[in-house]
């Protein structure tokens, strides 16, 4: 019984993560566009913001993809930490830890969520989880 409300916990925070992620990365490309996230990035000093923008907004919709179908777990919640570690440093630092601040107590929680997902095996439905049992058969009948 606890294997199996693992498996639906890490699901549905996977899923969920993964929604956070995939609306952050559209809206950069949306809402902002490329252009008016790039002058974000300018104004609080990330370098490169040219390359830096389209490459975290594609980052955040790849890996809120990979995320919700459960898909290269570790190299996406890796990166997705990494991109939320740049976001405290260079954007929420300075406000301090509280959210309602502008701080980075949320960023936290999604760099730290990130890691979770990606090095615990994604529960449930993981295309992981799924393409590694295909691979271990196949390799065992070979």
């Amino acid at each position: 019984m606890y294997d199996q409300a693992r498996n639906v916990s890490l699901l549905l925070a996977r899923v969920a993560i993964g929604v956070i992620f995939l609306v952050h990365g559209y809206q950069k490309f949306a809402t902002m566009g490329i252009a008016g996230t790039t002058k974000f990035f300018e104004s609080i000093g990330i370098p490169l913001p040219g390359l830096a923008a389209p490459l975290v907004a594609v980052l955040e919709v790849a890996g809120g993809i990979a995320l919700i179908l459960g898909v290269a777990l570790p190299i996406a919640g890796t990166l997705l930490a990494l991109d939320m570690v740049g976001a405290i440093l260079f954007a929420h630092l300075p406000a301090g830890f509280s959210v309602a601040e502008g701080g980075y107590e949320f960023v936290l929680a999604l760099a730290a969520a990130s890691l979770a997902i990606g090095f615990t095996g994604g529960g449930a439905l993981a295309l992981d989880a799924v393409l590694g049992r295909r691979r271990g058969a196949a390799s065992l009948s070979a």
